[in-house]
């Protein structure tokens, strides 16, 4: 299973980002994906993750009200849309992904993980 991110650059604060993460090789039936990221000098925290069955959305404070996360289950995609960013926004971005019926906010929750795609917020 290969996950990849996508979809980092460079944006003005205030402006907007989509980041993407698609899976391919075998196939699998995600319980949950997540986005995490991690700045640098610092430790990768959770930023948002998405539950399939039953649905639901999950945000880290810093972000709830201006990152969207959205995805589909069949595709084991998710998406995360950027809005209002910060400076402080400024990471790498990962996607991961998990089969186990776990909360999800933890990075031993998650089984696969993308490479990462970075974003840098200019102020």
């Amino acid at each position: 299973v290969q996950l990849q991110a996508s979809g980092g650059g460079l944006v003005q604060a205030g402006g907007s980002l989509r980041l993407s993460c698609v899976t391919s090789g075998r196939t699998f039936d995600s319980y949950r994906m997540g986005w995490f990221r991690q700045a640098p000098g610092k430790e990768r925290e959770f930023v948002g993750n998405i539950r399939w069955n039953p649905y639901s959305i999950d945000y880290t404070e810093s972000v709830n009200g201006r990152f969207t996360i959205s995805g589909d289950k069949d595709q084991n995609a998710i998406y995360l849309q950027m809005d209002s960013v910060k400076p402080e926004d400024t990471a790498v971005y990962y996607c991961a992904a998990s089969t186990n019926p776990t909360r999800g906010l933890r990075l031993k929750d998650y089984q696969y993980w993308g490479q990462g795609t970075l974003v840098t917020v200019s102020s």
